[in-house]
């Protein structure tokens, strides 16, 4: 077996085996069963082979409710690049390895042969069902998508050893250390033109618009893209790159309250619009909300960034991560049914916070189920109980995010949206990442499996 991109699962598991005894361990076993049936039955074998396009190349987007293949085809480099990583790592965990490392080759085959812009360079955001360009003004190209490629690709290098594969994530890389890397201020700017070079933001583009600003998600997902890259290829200018992208995020797009704004000036002031009124920022949610789901899925990136960068006492980092925890616990999850709400707001003047959307989608669920079930391990004594809430998760998504009838994972949890059983179980946002790579952290945790020596301890 490899080491595996989860090198900070690694470590942390044999933190837990050396200072600590999970006082819920014995049902452990019971959850592993559940936790391996809804990877492979109910995510890997509805998804794989039908997602994959025989005539065209890459991955179908669309699936709908019953799994089957939907009308709208267009292909995106985010969910094309998500599938590759997925079956990269069935590919490593699964008897069937072939099979999924062949996925895995038809996937990488499309994103070079298709969607890799050989006059500009970078990868086109979206292209259609036979790999022509789609060039929607202000989504020629995206930072955040050329990170997904470079995750994608250098995790099937980690799994098959193609050489080409991890030739091509070193070219992103530089591509995008060239377009969008921004010297003076530090991070990447997202929104990217065909040519690469980023694009300004004018009267001209909509006050709700992303275009001109730098922002959380692209930039986790660069640190996430920069990780597993580094892993595999530990080279001068990415460890810099990594490590400044960890500060980045942890001391600067972090707030002292403990969750992440959204999106910022190029030197990273913040945008918000606590001083216009009620209907203005709701209006504008797209820019200025608190994201639970992001926060707690941050908590676990940066651990595991810096765990790949050699910081085994980054007590900081851990500490927090573990804020950010608690400001959701606290703030976004609903004490009555379980699940993190999609967004709150802090409203000008006041400490409380407000809930903007109380509907609970699953990718936010998945990460909520990893990071708790890595915090009760780091923390068992604290008083918030995270195994307790672990398992509180766990039976909420069995209860309102997993379909028992046709396999896969709604959209948005059922108890605030009993329409999502209608809704796509697959489009160009939604495959299968956030939710099998949570099911595969937490079933390795919770088995212990060979566990590195660890250096430190983060405690």
């Amino acid at each position: 077996m490899r080491v595996f991109g989860y090198s900070l699962l690694s470590a942390l598991i044999f933190t837990a085996c050396v200072s600590t005894q999970d006082p819920e361990g014995a049902d452990d076993e019971i959850l592993v069963e559940d936790f391996e049936i809804a990877a492979k039955e109910q995510l890997l074998n509805k998804w794989y082979p039908l997602s994959l396009d025989h005539d065209n190349g890459g991955y179908y987007s669309q699936i709908t409710r019953d799994f089957k293949l939907g009308k709208k085809q267009d292909k995106m480099i985010v969910t094309q690049a998500r599938h590759i990583w997925t079956n990269a790592i069935a590919g490593d965990i699964y008897p069937e390895k072939q099979m999924y490392l062949n996925n895995a080759e038809h996937g990488f085959q499309f994103l070079q042969d298709e969607m890799w812009d050989y006059v500009h360079g970078g990868f086109y955001n979206f292209v259609t069902k036979d790999g022509e360009p789609v060039l929607q003004p202000g989504q020629e190209k995206t930072a955040y998508g050329n990170a997904f490629a470079i995750y994608g690709l250098a995790e099937y290098y980690r799994a098959s050893g193609n050489q080409m594969a991890l030739e091509l994530a070193i070219n992103t890389f530089y591509w995008l250390e060239a377009m969008a890397y921004d010297p003076v201020h530090k991070g990447y700017f997202n929104v990217l033109g065909t040519d690469g070079k980023p694009i300004a933001r004018t009267p001209e583009w909509p006050s709700t618009s992303d275009v001109g600003y730098k922002d959380q998600n692209s930039s986790i997902h660069i640190l996430e893209a920069f990780t597993t890259l580094y892993e595999v290829w530990p080279d001068e200018l990415l460890r810099e790159r990594l490590e400044e992208m960890l500060i980045l995020v942890r001391d600067t797009i972090i707030t002292e309250k403990g969750y992440m704004n959204l999106f910022f000036e190029p030197n990273w002031k913040p945008v918000s619009f606590q001083d216009r009124s009620r209907e203005e920022v709701n209006k504008h949610y797209y820019l200025d909300h608190v994201s639970f789901g992001h926060d707690v899925e941050t908590a676990y990136l940066m651990l595991e960034a810096s765990h790949a960068l050699g910081m085994d006492n980054d007590s900081l980092t851990l500490q927090k991560g573990k804020k950010m925890v608690d400001h959701s616990l606290r703030n976004g999850w609903d004490q009555e049914t379980g699940g993190f709400y999609d967004g709150g707001y802090y409203f000008k003047g006041e400490d409380q916070i407000s809930i903007l959307n109380s509907r609970k989608n699953w990718w936010a669920q998945a990460e909520g189920l990893n990071t708790l079930l890595i915090m009760s391990r780091y923390f068992p004594e604290d008083e918030r109980n995270y195994r307790d809430y672990f398992e509180k998760q766990w039976g909420y998504i069995k209860k309102y995010i997993i379909d028992d009838e046709f396999g896969g994972w709604y959209e948005w949890g059922l108890d605030k949206d009993p329409e999502a059983k209608e809704d796509l179980k697959g489009h160009v946002w939604k495959a299968t990442y956030h939710d099998f790579r949570a099911l595969q952290n937490v079933i390795k945790i919770l088995r212990e499996e060979k566990p590195l020596p660890y250096p430190g301890n983060l405690k």
